[in-house]
């Protein structure tokens, strides 16, 4: 990074959604309980699929990395805020908010790949049926998840990097509730264009890419899905891509809306409100979304509450009965063996 950037800049200033105290509070409120519900979700359909068997496959494996990334995604920016919130001066150290940049980035380039590599799972799972554990072993489903994970850290990396190598000097206010690219490009008074190019042609290179997935997939699958003759098979066949079709939308959405415009049509104030979506409310629906219209998670999370129920019995009554035994042995007079069995 460039030395001019540690004697210009040291911290920057995050100024929030609102100067309103009032509304500060109930932004508060509403962000801690969103991550609450969030971390729950996405960490309980975690471990949902690590205990129940029948959720071993490949669809549910990267759906419990998607689950994961979610939650590091929100985990990084929401926490953050509800502390800064508190503070008097919102204020976040020049590395600290470059680390911000380079986690973010690598979560939403990750997210980007869960929902192609989903998409791309569910054509086989569809069209190929019964060459659907050969297709995709559990060692393919590693590699591809691994692969993912590096290159999406290499793009975030990337990114900060340059994004933080520029000067800044004029302004340490960040129109924004968290360290995003965008608004700190509007802050730099160095030559911005080489990093709004990669901006622009990283961001479009990854959604342009993973669309492209997306859509091959889901039009092979339309195909596989017209050809059923089954109304029940294919009421089936949809239902199992309904779910990933919604946040699909709900995030490319978001993403093209928020990056992939030119500088021109840009508006900060639109933009920080149109994150909260992005950060906040996409990580928090998704679980809700693959629970509640999925029957093999809703069964799954069924059979686990009942087998901790029986559990639970099963503990109880062995406690209970060892009292009741013990109780009965310590009240038997001293005696004979016989009147000890009798007891």
């Amino acid at each position: 990074m460039a030395k001019g950037n540690h004697s210009a800049v040291t911290e920057f200033i995050l100024l929030g959604l609102t100067d309103n105290p009032e509304l500060q509070v109930i932004l508060f409120c509403a962000f801690l309980l969103m991550y609450l519900v969030t971390a729950l979700g996405n960490l309980g359909l975690i471990v949902l699929i690590q205990v129940s068997p029948q959720l071993h496959t490949p669809m549910y494996f990267f759906l419990s990395h998607l689950a994961f990334v979610d939650f590091c995604g929100t985990s990084i920016i929401t926490p953050n805020t509800l502390v800064i919130s508190l503070r008097e001066i919102k204020s976040m150290s020049f590395y600290a908010c470059a680390t911000q940049v380079c986690c973010f980035i690598t979560f939403s380039v990750w997210e980007l790949l869960m929902l192609s590599i989903m998409a791309y799972d569910r054509y086989v799972a569809i069209c190929n049926p019964l060459l659907y554990v050969v297709l995709m072993p559990r060692k393919l489903c590693i590699q591809i998840v691994t692969s993912s994970y590096i290159y999406g850290f290499t793009v975030g990396l990337i990114q900060a990097v340059v994004t933080f190598h520029m000067s800044f000097c004029d302004s340490n206010s960040v129109n924004q509730f968290y360290c995003d690219d965008v608004p700190l490009i509007a802050l730099a008074c160095s030559d911005t264009q080489v990093k709004e190019l990669m901006l622009l042609i990283i961001a479009g290179f990854n959604v342009f890419c993973s669309l492209t997935i997306v859509l091959i997939s889901y039009v092979f699958i339309a195909f596989a899905i017209l050809r059923i003759h089954s109304a029940v098979g294919r009421q089936k066949a949809f239902s199992t891509c309904a779910s990933h079709l919604f946040s699909i939308t709900m995030y490319y959405g978001t993403l093209i809306f928020m990056y992939l415009q030119p500088k021109s049509s840009h508006s900060l104030d639109k933009d920080k409100f149109a994150s909260i979506f992005y950060t906040v409310v996409i990580p928090l629906l998704n679980p809700l979304i693959y629970s509640l219209r999925n029957q093999e998670v809703k069964n799954a999370l069924k059979k686990f509450v009942v087998n901790r129920n029986i559990m639970f019995l099963c503990q109880n009554c062995f406690k209970h009965l060892r009292i009741y035994s013990t109780h009965k042995v310590l009240k038997v007079p001293t005696g004979s063996m016989s009147q000890l069995l009798t007891k």
